[in-house]
């Protein structure tokens, strides 16, 4: 088994059919079908049922397929790897981010990034934390944009400032005398008895607070991303939970917000990257843009 049959066999998968795969690998159907037939032979196992015009994973497929595209994306990176070695500030940086950092990175990081690396381009991956550790510890990432907490000593971590939980919402979720004028600080008693509407990322932690300050909260919705959250509280359904710095993700209209006092809620973006590991000239670039301090020219 080697790297162009694993090439092979998820061209035929993510097309579909054999056929399909041998006419975007430009060659003929039968040498690609010996191809497939071989590497089950070498397995001893069969990995797709041949139907008349499109073909189905096993088990064994499935499974193959997944770790072959991990090893096509390590190769790929490394690839990458060695050819920014030798030319310099080049090629494609691959990261991964989660959805609440996109206004950590967009508000002048990234944009500052380019400003100085205009050859770089990025190949960005999405998922929650704990996926993205995973990618990081499978090479198909070089560095990844998180949140805390987290817990993996895997990992050399580089972190922005401490920022607090967030409870956003229509205006008349909040106590009438506050219109929005300034921003107050809330307790978690606040929260207690309103719809909510929860990042899972921060779901543990947001019930462990609440049952430490004797709360039974009103679940009305939990999201995996946190723009889904900001959506529904833009919709009027209840009051989103989420990092103060998701609420500038994307424009508002019917929502304030109100920073959440309570300790035990704080977060921090992080980059990280794999212990030990290579890191190319445009990822040790781009961690020292994003542990600068932000340009003055970006507070006036």
């Amino acid at each position: 088994m080697d790297v162009r049959q694993l090439l092979y066999f998820t061209t035929i998968v993510e097309e579909g059919s054999i056929s399909a795969a041998a006419k975007k690998l430009h060659l003929s159907q039968p040498p690609l079908s010996y191809q497939l037939k071989l590497l089950e032979e070498e397995l001893g196992i069969q990995l797709v049922q041949r139907g008349p015009r499109s073909i189905t994973l096993t088990e064994a497929g499935r499974t193959l397929y997944k770790r072959a595209q991990n090893i096509l994306a390590l190769t790929e990176l490394t690839k990458k790897e060695l050819l920014g070695m030798a030319s310099g500030f080049r090629g494609t940086l691959h990261i991964g981010t989660v959805s609440s950092s996109g206004a950590s990175l967009l508000d002048w990081r990234i944009p500052e990034f380019h400003r100085r690396f205009g050859q770089i381009s990025f190949a960005v991956h999405e998922g929650n934390t704990f996926e993205l550790l995973e990618m990081l510890e499978s090479g198909m990432i070089e560095l990844a944009v998180v949140r805390t907490p987290f817990h993996n000593e895997h990992v050399d971590c580089f972190y922005l400032h401490e920022e607090p939980m967030i409870a956003a919402g229509a205006r008349n979720l909040f106590p009438a005398d506050m219109r929005g004028r300034t921003i107050e600080k809330l307790t978690l008693d606040f929260l207690d008895g309103a719809p909510l509407i929860l990042y899972r990322r921060f779901e543990s932690l947001l019930l462990d607070a609440f049952q430490q300050s004797g709360i039974a909260p009103q679940i009305f919705c939990v999201a995996d991303d946190a723009r889904t959250a900001m959506m529904w509280a833009e919709a009027g359904l209840g009051i989103a939970v989420v990092p103060q710095s998701a609420y500038r993700i994307m424009p508002h209209h019917n929502i304030i917000f109100r920073e959440i006092a309570e300790e035990r809620l704080k977060t921090r973006i992080a980059a990280i990257c794999k212990k030990g590991s290579y890191l190319s000239a445009s990822a040790k670039s781009f961690l020292q843009v994003f542990q600068e301090s932000e340009p003055a020219s970006q507070n006036s």
